[in-house]
């Protein structure tokens, strides 16, 4: 049974949590928001609007001993990248795994995050981008690349109203995939253009534009609910688990493995997800 702990309890976090619940071999063990919020010490199913599941929220300010008390092995984090970074020191250095999914991190803040998993030796699986579906749209982006080096790519990203970043975290990612795939050939590698929007409630949209001079390729992805978010979360807990290391989600997935099987034999390739 790995115990689970989950920092963040917005609308994403409660996603996660109702999966979380339904999981076999996962035991959510408490949750953790934001010091000051009207939520500590209530339980988690009030939040959730069931029955009572013994599940307390707990401040952020009282990590040490909320680590003490419930001994997770892994936590999922969907707070804001300001909280992950203090948090992820103390989860480090008290050898607890971490699943990140939250977004807004510089690249300094990454290889932070990268460094602690080095000196500490737990294991971190960063993925902003933690969707499965949009993780198949990377690699199908990246096969696109290196066969179509001499088309342009543009990305096309729609978020909610209130979602703080911009570009996304997964639109970032998905640009600096598509240039490395298309300077795999030795020469320049294009900037890719990102064009973002917040607007109502969407989700999560993401696009990729491949235009030639004579035709056009369209790839896109678009999370219709956060549960798309939990499930994801779920197969980067299993993954992580008991690990060492630095990670992301082509590591969960093995996406890594099938691009180079494709690369080396391209026929009858099969996408095993």
């Amino acid at each position: 049974m790995i115990k689970v702990c989950l920092l963040g309890i917005g609308r994403t976090g409660q996603q996660i949590a109702n999966v979380l619940l339904e999981q076999e071999n996962i035991n959510l063990v408490g949750a953790i928001c934001s010091p000051g919020s009207s939520k500590i010490g209530m339980d988690l199913g009030n939040i959730l609007r069931t029955s009572n599941l013994g599940i307390k929220i707990y401040s952020v300010d009282d990590l040490e001993e909320v680590i003490f008390t419930l001994k997770p092995d892994v936590v999922i984090d969907f707070s804001n990248y300001e909280a992950t970074m203090k948090c992820a020191n103390i989860f480090s250095k008290m050898k607890v795994n971490m699943v990140i999914g939250t977004t807004g991190f510089s690249e300094d803040n990454i290889k932070g995050l990268h460094s602690l998993s080095q000196k500490y030796h737990n294991g971190i699986v960063f993925a902003p981008n933690i969707t499965v579906g949009v993780n198949t749209m990377m690699l199908l982006s990246k096969i696109a690349a290196n066969i179509l080096n001499n088309y342009d790519f543009q990305i096309i990203e729609t978020h909610h109203k209130h979602k703080k970043d911009s570009p996304s975290g997964t639109a970032l990612k998905l640009g600096k995939e598509i240039e490395k795939a298309l300077g795999n050939d030795g020469t320049k590698s294009k900037e890719i253009t990102i064009s973002s929007h917040r607007v109502g409630g969407v989700v999560g949209k993401h696009e990729v534009l491949i235009v030639g001079e004579d035709d056009k390729i369209e790839i896109s992805h678009e999370s219709f609910s956060r549960k798309a978010f939990a499930m994801g979360a779920v197969k980067a807990v299993n993954f992580i688990h008991k690990k060492s290391g630095y990670f992301e989600m082509s590591n969960v997935l093995n996406l890594n493995q099938v691009l180079s099987d494709y690369i080396n034999d391209s026929d009858d390739i099969v996408l095993k997800i």
